[in-house]
């Protein structure tokens, strides 16, 4: 029998209400990074059910499970996020988060969802598929590392994937579009840290201080100074000192502030570049106001690029599932995806899902307190990712190395 990818569509819609069910239900508990134990017990009950192979505790709460297809073919890594974010959530819905401080206010239960349903309906294509699909079920995605601590856990080992792919709900773009492209997606994202030493005292006696919080503040005026002046024009780099904290009472001259904010680029040795450039130019500037600037950066993704193939692939999938009228190209965007890891290993593609819909008021951004998204897009997310895999396999699909 050949492989219908129209059939495929049709049977991810008849799982619908079950998508819904499985959303809300998450929904309604979150858990955020390396918590998310709940969580991981529902998905891997559900996968031991469907006859896959699991293993739980990695990373802490991550998921892993195997599915073998019926013939020889590549191995294919399919990832989904688990956490939730430390947000209240403003929603007046039935499935309102029951956990104070903590909702999904990125769509991270959808994608559960969704993978549970896309392991639903590659076990019944089985016979279709050629290789086998490693499901990785993943915590801490939002800026906590999961992605990397999953990898040196040994995911990407026993079998290696020689593809990955992942998806993201997106309400930045309707219901019933999606992007597919290749090369940079998402940025790299940096995380910098600085504490600035001073001697403080009386407001009324600045000569017998040094103040840290000026120093501070004029740390953050060059700072701006290394997008400006340090990067290429043609290349892009986004410096955000987002905290800044100092001082105690009105007339007192502070001696330690701190600060804390985030990079943004498309090339890592524009981010080496910075993080060295921020270093230098807080303690040089530290030092020249009489005080200490103490330095720490990271990098918490790499960025976002998607293998050329790998893209054509999903292509492919999106031409049957949506149409190729419904498939749309976006600028590439500042925000991170630690899925990066896995790309910056195993050639892949992350393709998002749009997920808003101004009729039914689901208009707000990631991250935000009355964040929702339009369910419509769950069995497309798992038509589009099950008719990936089925695809990666077949004549045409199969990388050429």
């Amino acid at each position: 029998m050949s492989l219908d990818l129209h059939q495929v569509r049709k049977d991810a819609y008849a799982l619908y209400d079950q998508l819904i069910a499985w959303r809300r239900d998450l929904h309604k508990h979150p858990e955020l990074g390396f918590e998310e134990r709940r969580t991981a017990t529902i998905i891997a009950e559900h996968l031991t059910s469907l006859g896959l192979h699991v293993q739980t505790g990695v990373a802490r709460t991550g998921v892993v499970a195997l599915l073998e297809g019926s013939q020889e073919g590549p191995t294919l890594l399919l990832r989904f996020d688990m956490d939730a974010l430390p947000v209240e959530e403003e929603n007046d819905v039935p499935y309102r988060s029951e956990y104070p401080g903590r909702m999904h206010a990125c769509g991270h239960d959808g994608h559960v969802a969704i993978g549970l349903a896309t392991a639903t309906l590659l076990v019944r294509y089985r016979e279709h598929l050629r290789g086998r699909v490693k499901f990785v079920f993943q915590p801490a995605e939002e800026g906590m590392g999961g992605a990397l601590r999953m990898i040196q856990e040994g995911v990407l080992e026993n079998p290696k994937p020689d593809w990955a792919f992942g998806l993201h709900l997106w309400n930045p773009i309707p219901v019933g579009k999606v992007v597919v492209q290749s090369g940079p997606l998402m940025a790299a994202a940096g995380r910098f840290d600085i504490d600035v030493v001073g001697r403080g005292g009386h407001g009324a006696q600045p000569h017998l201080t040094v103040d840290a919080l000026v120093t501070a503040a004029h740390i953050v005026t060059g700072l701006q100074t290394i997008v400006s002046r340090n990067v290429d024009p043609l290349e892009s780099l986004v410096l955000t000192v987002g905290e800044l904290h100092s001082g105690s009472a009105f007339n007192i001259i502070p001696g330690q502030a701190t600060l804390r904010g985030t990079m943004r680029t498309f090339n890592m040795n524009t981010m080496h570049m910075a993080q060295a450039r921020l270093r230098s130019l807080a303690e040089g500037v530290a030092q020249a106001y009489g005080a200490r600037a103490d330095v720490r950066t990271e990098v918490i993704a790499p960025p976002v690029i998607n293998d050329e193939q790998a893209t054509r692939v999903v292509r492919r999938a999106a031409e049957a599932i949506v149409g190729p009228e419904n498939i749309v190209t976006i600028k590439p965007v500042m925000v991170s995806e630690d899925m990066a890891e896995f790309l910056t290993r195993v050639p892949g593609c992350f393709f998002l899902v749009g997920a808003r819909n101004e009729e039914k008021g689901i208009v707000y951004g990631h991250h935000h307190p009355r964040f929702d998204i339009d369910e419509d897009a769950l069995p497309i997310g798992a038509a589009l990712m099950t008719a990936t895999a089925l695809l990666a396999g077949q004549n045409g699909g199969e990388r050429k190395e």
